[in-house]
């Protein structure tokens, strides 16, 4: 009797498949039902590094990624220097004393700091907790130096873009034409930019962001985000 009960409830199944397949005839052919849930795995929340020489474009190259990716946050460090004219607390810097700047370092509170001409700069661990455990993508604009300490703490965790010019005339010709520094200051920026190119090769990714051209380095960029999202095994950074 059960397999005869099994033998019509398989004929009754041929019928439907004679009459055009439906999910529902697979379904009962098959004996079992098709889940609705994603297959795909939730992408988890990144930690981008974004570096390259000075005058190469790195605040035009965030500025415009943000605007297409509203998502990403952008991670606002702390410094104890004193606030310039047109800068805003929370946006450009946070402001800190130097003691509270310390209490920081002794509370753990920070993801790195270090001290740039006679000033604290550092990367408060809250913002990044912050904002990925919302799921958000964080991202960090950082000299070569920075990307390395941090690339000793994430370790390969981080995804790490480093940004070129078209050639070193042109990365040359656009600190000339910005007109912020003296002849020996001009000097020394072009020796710590070849310093800071070679180093390019500790760096995942490496993008050219040639003159006029920023929207196709952004949208490279893009590229390269979208690619990590799909990864099988996806990095897993760890702010402690």
């Amino acid at each position: 009797m059960v397999g005869g009960g099994h033998n019509q409830h398989r004929d009754l199944c041929r019928q439907c498949f004679s009459q055009g397949p439906t999910v529902g005839s697979i379904e009962d052919e098959l004996g079992t039902q098709f889940g609705e849930g994603p297959q795909a795995t939730p992408p988890n929340p990144m930690v981008v590094v974004i570096s390259g020489p000075s005058g190469v474009g790195k605040d035009a190259v965030v500025k415009r990624l943000l605007e297409v990716r509203p998502e990403i946050h952008f991670v606002v460090t702390c410094t104890s220097r004193e606030k310039r004219h047109g800068e805003k607390e929370g946006v450009d810097y946070f402001f800190v004393t130097k003691n509270k700047f310390r209490e920081m370092i002794d509370h753990n509170e920070l993801l790195e700091h270090a001290v740039v001409y006679g000033e604290y700069k550092g990367i408060p661990k809250r913002q990044l907790r912050e904002y990925m455990e919302q799921g958000k993508d964080v991202l960090l604009r950082l000299d070569v130096q920075g990307a390395a300490t941090i690339r000793k703490i994430l370790g390969d965790s981080a995804v790490y873009i480093f940004i070129v010019a078209e050639s070193e005339r042109g990365l040359v010709e656009r600190l000339v034409e910005r007109g912020s520094e003296t002849h020996d200051q001009l000097l020394m920026r072009v020796a710590n930019a070849r310093k800071e190119v070679a180093r390019s090769n500790e760096f995942e990714y490496v993008i050219e962001n040639a003159a006029h051209q920023l929207d196709r380095s952004v949208s490279r960029i893009c590229s390269i985000l979208d690619a990590e999202k799909s990864r099988f095994h996806p990095k897993r950074p760890n702010i402690l």
